[in-house]
């Protein structure tokens, strides 16, 4: 029986052959290959700038060390996200909180945001100096909403778009950062392109990328520097802050490159696939992703709830093991941040998001990537249907 995996990367005999011509090049480390993955992002994103790192976390990172947040500010993002989304701001001594989701979309509720931040306000609470946007399973956040917000409150914006290469958001592609101070991608190998490991920032501002570069080598800068006789230098740096080694080499970036040429097909597979589940299983009893109607989703994970009753978090377990035990790799997308140790040390927090806890307790992500074929979805349906006529059965 051939296990099923939730998200599996795709490649083809062009994407080794650009690893294995980096390999026989000048260049293993970073080089010329990785200022050509930066612009492939930077050009289909139709942005300025793009800052490639070794990991999506390490751009959330270096992306909040040049927005200069510090141990005196606040950080707010989603509890249903990776627990990256909020470690950056605490890699930087800030102090982090959570806003709800909303009940369709499962990203940040606009107008939860909104409650949160008058209510802060009136009571003199701290407000956030940043505000770190997840755009979960490839489907943006309202960033128009959140944009508005921004300007009257005064805080920054992140878009954690490790889900959502590829997608659009109004007709512009997530990443233009129209509504944001930068952009993050993961081409982690579950991802929609993958480099092995690697991340991406992307921003309109040309001082935040140069902040960027330098932060993730070390926190050196090179200037010329010449010698008494006129002569250059050409060895010279100097190190003006406490940086990190986060570059991306030429070997994950040539990955990269070679997937970027092929994402509009993955786009159309994913797509293709998920219009499929969504016909297929409309009998299921499953709720299926919604889709608004301001952006279209690349697809990055296909998560089903199962009905919302009493017994609903036994009830997806039950599901979970009836998959996992059937071949199907099927997984769970979040459990919610602020419930993790790390973040409730203090107090037992669950309760305090409830549209996020809710979620959580009902949802699984079915198998969805660009290679699944059709006899490999059927089978997850075919098993999701005998799961719920043996409920009824019982």
């Amino acid at each position: 029986m051939e296990w099923l995996p939730y998200g599996r990367q795709d490649i083809s005999d062009n994407d080794i052959q650009s690893v294995v011509d980096v390999l026989y090049s000048d260049y293993l480390t970073q080089g010329p290959v990785v200022e050509k993955f930066e612009q492939s992002i930077s050009d289909f994103c139709n942005v300025a700038e793009a800052v490639s790192v070794n990991s999506a976390t390490s751009a959330l990172h270096i992306a909040c060390l040049a927005l200069e947040i510090g141990e005196d500010d606040v950080v707010w993002t989603s509890p249903n996200t990776f627990v990256a989304s909020a470690n950056c701001a605490r890699y930087c001594g800030a102090k982090v909180d959570f806003v709800d989701i909303d009940e369709h979309s499962y990203n940040m509720s606009v107008a939860a945001l909104e409650k949160k931040l008058l209510k802060a306000q009136s009571s003199d609470e701290s407000l956030p100096s940043l505000l770190i946007v997840v755009h979960f399973a490839g489907q943006s956040c309202d960033m128009k909403g959140v944009k508005r917000l921004a300007d009257r409150f005064g805080f920054k914006v992140i878009e954690d778009a490790s889900h959502a290469l590829g997608s659009t958001y109004l007709e512009k592609p997530v990443g233009s950062c129209e509504y944001s101070d930068a952009c993050v991608f993961s081409f982690h190998p579950v991802k929609i392109v993958t480099s092995g490991e690697g991340g991406m920032v992307v921003t309109r501002s040309t001082s935040l990328a140069e902040k960027m570069r330098q932060l993730r080598t070390h926190g050196i800068v090179r200037n010329k520097v010449y010698d008494s006789s006129g002569k250059l230098e050409p060895w010279h740096y100097q190190q003006t802050e406490l940086g990190y080694n986060y570059r991306l080499s030429d070997i994950h970036a040539a990955l990269g490159l070679s997937q970027m040429s092929r994402l509009d097909e993955f786009i159309e597979n994913r797509t293709r696939l998920a219009h499929r589940y969504q016909n297929l299983l409309q009998d299921s009893g499953l709720t299926q992703p919604y889709q608004s109607d301001y952006a279209a989703s690349s697809y990055h994970l296909y998560p089903v709830l199962v009905p919302d009753q009493t017994d609903r978090k036994l009830l997806r377990n039950r599901l979970f093991h009836y998959l996992r035990e059937a071949g199907i790799g099927v997984n769970v997308h979040y459990i919610p941040v602020h419930s993790q140790p790390y973040y409730s040390v203090n107090s037992e927090r669950w309760g305090e998001f409830p549209v996020a806890e809710a979620y959580y307790e009902r949802t699984l992500s079915l198998p969805l990537f660009s290679s699944l074929s059709n006899e490999n979805q059927d089978r997850v349906i075919e098993l999701l249907y005998n799961f719920r006529q043996q409920r009824v059965a019982a």
